[in-house]
């Protein structure tokens, strides 16, 4: 194996990706090093590269990205079986987590590792060990705590991909958001996480699921991932109509559960008019702080309704993920997620294309860097 690898290393909003070659660290003992082999670009990236959820970057840049599957390059002196004590070995395909709880926090203690506020660090820079720190390289560091699994035969790289990423958060967020066998759902947002939730509430026994969104192309996919019902926001532009739809689709009640996975604020006060009494409003999309949306809070009172906020996930979500995946291969078009491909040094190609916030055209689902 080479003693290097390359890196797209990121210097802030409106700047070229810089593609540089860093040496492979030395891996401590419980620690892994994963060659890459499809990164995609998640809507949390855009956010970064548009400036939209600013950071302050180290000053020779950051390499960023998380969602990613990899083979096993090295594995550390005390590694052997991955995180459900299987067998492993150089060359193996893995799922992995991209967060690493503390272990000694309130909520890491309360059994709670997703909400630990330790779990993701501040960036670093690619001068700083183990050097490859994001999704956007050949190589990515697994450092010691990081849950990894085998992945099964069945699945290509293009299926397990996302599972570290859009879909583990969708499970876990439906998860904790309650979501029960008859249910109804709205997803607003038809993007990444917005089809797998589709995919992932009809596997759960929601009996009706109802996506919106403003591009066609996406609504269309939606119902090929078993929405029953689609609203495109260009041919019902008055909220009060769709919230009457939703209403009239769920027979007068409203939506047991509706998920915000389009990350700009304005669209929550809806959702939580489309939620039936007692309903519950998943947050997960919008991750840029210092935005802020006006809400009636006496509509949280006299409708019993709750918000639940979703960051990350349990590692066992990944596991379970794979396992949907192989049962439901053959289900729903999960090859049409990750949409476009593009190797490492066409990064910056590849992130203008993924833009779809204030662009027409049709938009590319997932885009995928192959380092």
């Amino acid at each position: 194996m080479t003693a290097a690898g390359r890196a797209a290393v990121f210097h802030g909003p409106g700047k070229p990706f810089e593609l540089r070659t860093l040496p492979l660290p030395e891996v401590e003992p419980d620690a892994v090093l994963i060659r890459v082999t499809l990164a995609n670009i998640c809507g949390s990236d855009l956010h970064f590269w548009r400036g939209d959820a600013p950071l302050r970057l180290p000053p020779d840049g950051w390499i960023f990205g998380h969602e990613m599957t990899g083979r096993v390059a090295r594995l550390g002196a005390r590694v052997t079986t991955d995180s459900l004590g299987r067998p492993l070995a150089e060359g193996d395909r893995v799922a992995y987590t991209y967060f690493y709880p503390c272990g000694r926090c309130r909520a890491c203690l309360g059994k709670e590792p997703a909400a630990c506020l330790h779990k993701v660090g501040r960036p670093l820079g690619p001068s700083t060990f183990p050097y490859f720190h994001g999704a956007f390289a050949e190589y990515y560091y697994l450092k010691p705590g990081g849950a990894l699994f085998k992945v099964p035969d069945a699945l290509p790289d293009e299926l397990v991909a996302p599972v570290n990423c859009a879909l583990a958060q969708v499970i876990f967020g439906l998860s904790q958001a309650g979501l029960r066998f008859g249910d109804a759902v709205v997803i607003q947002g038809a993007g990444g996480l917005g089809l797998y939730a589709t995919a992932v509430a009809r596997d759960m026994g929601a009996a009706l699921v109802i996506v919106i969104d403003r591009i066609p192309d996406r609504l269309a996919l939606a119902r090929a991932f078993g929405a029953d019902h689609t609203l495109d926001l260009r041919e019902v532009p008055d909220r009060k109509e769709r919230v009457r739809l939703v209403r009239e689709w769920t027979g007068g009640a409203g939506a047991d559960v509706a998920c915000d996975f389009v990350g700009f604020p304005e669209v929550i006060p809806e959702g939580l008019e489309m939620l039936r009494q007692g309903g519950t409003y998943l947050e997960i999309g919008t991750i840029s702080r210092g935005v802020t949306v006006a809400l009636e809070p006496a509509q949280l009172v006299w409708g019993a309704k709750r918000i639940v906020g979703v960051i990350m996930y349990d590692p066992w979500v990944i596991p379970r993920a794979l396992d949907f995946l192989v049962r439901n291969r053959g289900r729903w078009p999960f090859e049409r997620v990750v949409s476009h491909r593009f190797p490492l040094e066409r990064i910056d190609e590849a992130f203008a294309a993924a833009e779809w916030h204030a662009r027409e055209g049709t938009p590319i689902t997932r885009a995928a860097l192959v380092p």
